[in-house]
């Protein structure tokens, strides 16, 4: 059985270990380290400057995933927006419903905090998330546009 829950600052060893894991999965073992996670986690989740939720999910006492997000305001109808900024499931748990757990408990909170509307991205290239969020029945928002500033380009401008 699959649970969900908001995690808590006693969740840091095992959100480390997700963390960890993320960066595996995106960048290879050159660029990831557990004790940099460590340091990571413990650096910035649980902090007032924070501003991200994470909830996780379990099974049989062990953390199995993890959906990362904020509320932000304004949003339409004097609602609020759940952002989600990742979604991940550990390599074993992958087709087990570890993701569709996640989403779902995402919207629950969504509702039960107000917000009118839940968005998140996903790369172009990742064919099975994109055919996994048309699944649960989310649709691409053809207007909108991503931007980013990335390092000296946000330097500079920040300067």
């Amino acid at each position: 059985m699959i649970t969900t829950r908001l995690a808590t600052p006693a969740d840091t060893a095992a959100l480390a270990e997700l963390f960890y894991r993320i960066d595996l999965h995106y960048f290879g073992h050159r660029r990831s380290s557990r004790e940099a996670s460590a340091r990571y986690v413990a650096r910035n989740l649980f902090q007032t400057h924070c501003g991200v939720s994470i909830m996780l999910a379990e099974q049989d006492g062990q953390a199995m995933g993890l959906a990362s997000f904020s509320l932000l305001y304004p949003a339409p109808e004097y609602g609020g927006q759940l952002l989600m900024k990742d979604l991940f499931a550990i390599q074993k748990a992958r087709g087990r419903g570890i993701g569709k757990a996640l989403m779902q408990a995402l919207a629950r909170h969504a509702l039960k905090t107000g917000c009118k509307r839940m968005d998140w991205t996903a790369e172009r290239g990742n064919v099975d998330a994109i055919e996994f969020y048309r699944r649960i029945g989310a649709g691409i928002v053809e207007e909108k546009v991503y931007y980013r500033l990335t390092d000296e380009t946000l330097k500079a401008f920040a300067a």
